[in-house]
């Protein structure tokens, strides 16, 4: 059994401090689910979590298994057993994913898994065409393929503990179902999932165990499944002090949201530091 505990965490981007205490516990078979309006820091709490550059953390922690992983480098946090798919995933020119997925493993020391097999069946399971997986990694993939590959890829790699940075964004009907069924076969394996999205239909077919309120960077509220169902009826009136909070205006720095929505164009690099 897995344990991602975040606690007490706070993060910047810049000279602005986007989370201001947040507190976590996602354990392995576990779905929490974290929703907000625009602007509340809910990317932030996923690159924090992953690692990545120019979010820097003012106070508190992020533990896997026991193990204080804040001052990791990505890809040491990934082999630790984290994996994050993505709001925007990124084009890989000259790198297939079956490429990404054999150094993966080999670098997990899992080079005995036939990866194009594996591949092939997972891409099956969510509607992928088996062709796009031969293309350079994402690259000429519409948004909704670019999230099954994201699945497919989780799939594959069986990480401890998945982010999800809206998953559903982008997805046809047909392909949510899919994909958010896929993860959902995966938390009975014993995955745990920390779910961030807008829109209640993604719990229709990946029920969540918590569903967690932010707002303003902080967790004003946690409850069960009725929570997320709640918002999907009246939005976040009672939870923010007026119609301006919930806008979330954002302001770039350097390719980076301050509002913290974390808008970054499609193709950028997502672990380049933005402020070097």
């Amino acid at each position: 059994m897995s344990l991602l505990t975040i606690k007490n965490l706070g993060v910047a981007v810049g000279d602005e401090e986007i989370l201001k205490g947040v507190d976590l516990e996602i354990a392995s078979g576990e779905v929490h689910v974290v929703m907000g309006p625009n602007g509340a820091g809910k990317s932030t709490l996923s690159n924090a979590v992953m690692g990545k550059p120019g979010y820097h953390i003012t106070s508190g922690l992020i533990e896997l298994d026991g193990r204080e992983i804040s001052a990791l480098p990505t890809w040491e946090r990934a082999q630790a057993g984290l994996f994050l798919a993505m709001q925007y995933p990124t084009e890989v020119p000259g790198v297939s994913v079956r490429e990404t997925l054999e150094m993966a493993l080999e670098a997990r020391e899992q080079d005995d898994v036939d990866v194009w097999a594996r591949l092939k069946e997972e891409a099956e399971q969510v509607g992928l065409q088996a062709d796009l997986l031969n293309r350079p990694l994402n690259v000429d993939m519409s948004g909704g393929e670019k999230k099954r590959n994201e699945t497919v890829q989780l799939a594959v790699l069986q990480p401890e503990i998945a982010v999800l940075d809206e998953l559903d964004s982008g997805l046809d009907i047909d392909a949510l179902k899919a994909c958010a069924e896929r993860v959902e076969e995966m938390t009975n394996q014993g995955l745990g999932v920390l779910c961030i999205t807008h829109y209640h239909r993604l719990l229709d077919y990946l029920p969540a165990d918590e569903v967690h309120i932010l707002v303003d960077g902080q967790i004003v509220e946690s409850g069960g499944p009725e929570l997320a169902q709640e918002l999907e009826e009246s939005g976040y009136a009672r939870f923010v002090e007026s119609e301006d909070d919930s806008q979330g205006v954002s302001v770039a720095i350097g390719g980076l949201s301050t509002g913290s929505e974390d808008s970054e164009a499609e193709n950028a690099d997502p672990f380049a530091d933005p402020l070097a």
